[in-house]
């Protein structure tokens, strides 16, 4: 009986031990996108000035480096939010219209209806409250916020714009970006 209450144990650590937290925020080391299992490539806490504001976790199929890979490839993604302050909707809307026109010039004005249809599905979001951004091949983005699906943006297109936010040559912190990469 003690050595099955110590595996179990082990067991509990061991998962426990391969989710990240970081700013009091703990991430699954594992996430799911249409069938497939993802890994936690990086964490990250995404700063506005001297305002902590998120904490965010890049899913991959595996471990990547190179965000021009990440961006090139056509396979699953997630990209999950978890707020550490309050941030209203308009913040957030001006916060991806920016991304995408330091990250996605050549293709800011055609994607700009997308990032637009986004904002509809934005709400204010207090600290703790989630967002969640899931690239499926063939489906598009699916945008969660607090576990309840918002809706789905189609195209790779849209969704290299949205990850390139984060990611992109211009994101919002080198050190953010080389945190989400793994670095």
């Amino acid at each position: 009986m003690r050595s099955i209450l110590a595996l179990v144990f082990v067991l509990i650590l061991g998962s426990v031990a391969q989710a990240a937290t970081l700013e009091g925020v703990t991430l699954p080391d594992t996430e799911t996108v249409a069938g497939k299992s993802l890994v936690l490539n990086g964490i990250g806490l995404r700063k506005k000035g001297l305002f902590k504001v998120y904490v965010a976790g890049l899913y991959l199929p595996a471990k990547e480096t190179s965000a021009e890979k990440v961006l090139a490839g056509d396979t699953e993604r997630k990209m999950v939010l978890q707020f550490v302050r309050n941030v209203s909707k308009d913040q957030i809307c001006n916060a991806w219209h920016e991304g995408l026109d330091n990250n996605s010039p050549a293709k800011a004005k055609a994607l700009r209806p997308n990032f637009d249809t986004l904002c509809t599905y934005m709400q204010d979001l207090k600290e703790g409250n989630q967002l969640a951004f899931a690239y499926a091949p063939g489906k598009g983005t699916t945008i969660s916020v607090n576990g309840v699906e918002k809706g789905t943006i189609a195209g790779k297109e849209f969704a290299d714009a949205m990850f390139a936010c984060w990611i992109g040559p211009n994101p919002p912190g080198e050190a953010f970006k080389k945190a989400l990469m793994g670095g």
